[in-house]
Formats: structure tokens, C-alpha cells, sequence
């Protein structure tokens, strides 16, 4: 939807795409819907589930055998994100290198978007 047409809405590392894969796998799911919703001390929260089933509205990027789903109101807060996959001694998860974050909170749980993504137009 809001994507540019022959670019990917959202990267994913190589490490990223294979815990995806992975857990698609062992789930059954049909691939990972990723989304924002307000939230937490900056405003804003991603939101990841794996699903059974793609949304027609969903933007769909494939990559290495995994599959994530961007749910339609977060596309324009997503585009042009890296998704990446890190294990460090005392934590393994996912990270979002977001060009579009103004600000983040503290705890690395919640952002602050550009407000100009939310506010329509003059």
C-alpha cells in the first residue's frame, strides 16, 4: 500500500529470516504479522504474533524462506525498516532498525515516530 514499487517495505537479516523460518516451522504458522500500536513511555509499540493466515490487506515480504506480514495501519511507521535477530548472554530477540523512530524510551520497548507519518497532510 504504501510501499515503492520493486523495494521491500521491510529487510530482514540473514539471522532474522532464519529464527522466522524457524519458528514458522515448528508453530505451522503462515508467518509473522508485524504491527504498532500506542503504548509504553514513548508512545508507541511493536507488535509481532505469527499467524495462520495472510490479511489481504496485509503488505507481504518474503525473504529467505520466511514470510512477515505488515498489518496495514503500521506500513507507513515500517517502511524501510531492518529487521534483525540478536543473541547476547542475557537476552535473544528481535530488533527493529527503524528509520522513521524520532525517539526511543529508555528500556528500548516503545518509540516516537516522525510526527509528520500520523498527521494528515495541510
Amino acid at each position: 500500500m504504501f510501499g515503492i514499487p520493486g523495494k521491500q517495505a521491510v529487510k530482514l537479516t540473514p539471522k532474522a529470516a532464519q529464527q522466522i523460518t524457524k519458528l514458522m516451522e515448528k508453530d505451522g504458522s503462515k508467518g509473522l504479522r508485524v504491527g504498532v500500536k500506542k503504548g509504553g513511555c514513548a508512545g508507541m509499540e511493536y507488535t509481532m504474533e505469527y499467524v495462520d493466515s495472510v490479511d489481504p490487506m496485509d503488505e507481504v515480504v518474503e525473504q529467505d524462506g520466511a514470510r512477515v506480514m505488515i498489518a496495514p495501519m503500521a506500513q507507513m511507521f515500517l517502511f524501510g525498516t531492518e529487521i534483525d535477530y540478536e543473541v547476547s548472554l542475557l537476552e535473544a530477540g528481535f530488533k527493529f532498525r527503524n528509520p522513521n523512530v524520532t525517539d526511543a524510551c529508555g528500556c528500548g520497548e516503545s518509540i516516537k515516530f516522525d510526527e509528520t507519518l500520523s498527521s494528515p497532510a495541510s
